[in-house]
């Protein structure tokens, strides 16, 4: 008889009976996490979770000529956890990123706002004047206004990540224009 289609988890022999499913079905579980998570130490990682769950459970477990689809189960729910645990610490548009720190003695400001503090206003609004609108916006709000990528992301119900590409590029337009400019003065 296979032990693995035995029921009686009641008698000492369920521990060498786990073994012998972790021999047959680990590979393949591993494999699947690997599959899901695509980072071979954080896959080790679920898989010793797994390991340490289906352990726990097998006793308990009372059908167990569907130990491969449980031992899947299983498994998906420990990758599930773990994406929604990354998903809860990573915060990738944290308006904080987004917004200088211009008060502080210790940290030197960036190199647009040097640019901005050496040239005059007037000087600057003309050369943003010469970018396109689309460009423009944005920097007029964010140096002149003061309003964060939030709130121009809102205002001009624009898609934030479109206010960020079009904050670079216009910096990057900007960036020989007035490096020419600081040359003639």
């Amino acid at each position: 008889m296979n032990p693995l289609c035995e029921n009686d988890f009641s008698d000492e022999n369920w521990p060498l009976k786990y073994e012998l499913i972790v021999k047959e079905y680990g590979k393949l579980i591993f494999h699947y996490i690997f599959s899901l998570v695509k980072h071979k130490e954080l896959a080790e990682d679920i898989y010793q979770e797994v390991l340490i769950s289906a352990y726990i459970a097998y006793p308990n477990s009372t059908d167990n000529k569907k130990i491969k689809s449980w031992l899947y189960t299983i498994a998906i729910n420990k990758c599930r956890d773990h994406w929604r645990k990354e998903k809860r610490t990573k915060k990738f548009w944290e308006e904080s990123v987004y917004t200088y720190v211009r008060d502080s003695a210790d940290s030197m400001p960036p190199p647009e706002e040097i640019i901005i503090n050496q040239c005059s206003k007037e000087e600057m609004i003309d050369t943003l004047e010469e970018l396109p609108t689309m460009y423009k916006e944005p920097l007029m709000l964010f140096y002149y206004h003061n309003q964060t990528l939030v709130e121009i992301s809102d205002k001009t119900k624009i898609p934030l990540s479109t206010i960020k590409t079009r904050m670079k590029r216009a910096k990057g337009k900007l960036k020989p224009k007035m490096a020419s400019k600081l040359v003639n003065i």
